[in-house]
């Protein structure tokens, strides 16, 4: 797969900053919901033409590796 920022864009003028499929107003978000749900991938691009099988692939691609990278910080109660 070609990079994932040839599919992906934040900006914040686009879905408050939210990821999104480059040239849509599309978010990662929606799309993994939708997937969730029990969508197919054949299923969003009837639903949403301007989407490709790629653009689908590259939001499931930028979930995996945004999940690499975060990290869970625990702080302990102070008494």
């Amino acid at each position: 797969m070609q990079e994932i920022s040839n599919y992906i864009s934040i900006d914040p003028e686009i879905c408050f900053g939210k990821p999104c499929i480059t040239g849509t107003r599309i978010s990662v978000g929606s799309i993994l919901n939708w997937l969730s749900t029990g969508m197919t991938i054949n299923e969003i691009i009837e639903d949403y033409p301007e989407l490709k099988e790629v653009h689908i692939r590259a939001a499931l691609a930028f979930a995996a590796a945004r999940d690499k990278i975060t990290k869970v910080f625990v702080h302990e109660a102070v008494a």
